[in-house]
């Protein structure tokens, strides 16, 4: 699970601007979005910048939080 989607849209932007920014194609956008591309650490860093926030927001955050309530819980 990633936060690409929501990072972009909060932005406004559209899936080929944000493409264009980093220099992939629009359908890779689509892809790491919908889960069904892993893409490189090169790729996970551009999109953090482009998206102006980290990878830990950008990708891991969730689970962090997750994990975080659980330990909390017990």
């Amino acid at each position: 699970m990633n936060r690409v989607k929501q990072f972009r849209k909060d932005q406004g932007l559209s899936q080929l601007k944000l493409a264009q920014k980093i220099g992939v194609a629009r359908q890779t956008i689509n892809l790491i979005e919908n889960n069904k591309y892993n893409p490189s650490l090169e790729l996970c860093i551009n999109l953090a910048k482009a998206l102006n926030t980290d990878l830990n927001s950008l990708f891991w955050e969730e689970h962090t939080d997750e994990r975080n309530n659980q330990h909390q819980n017990h």
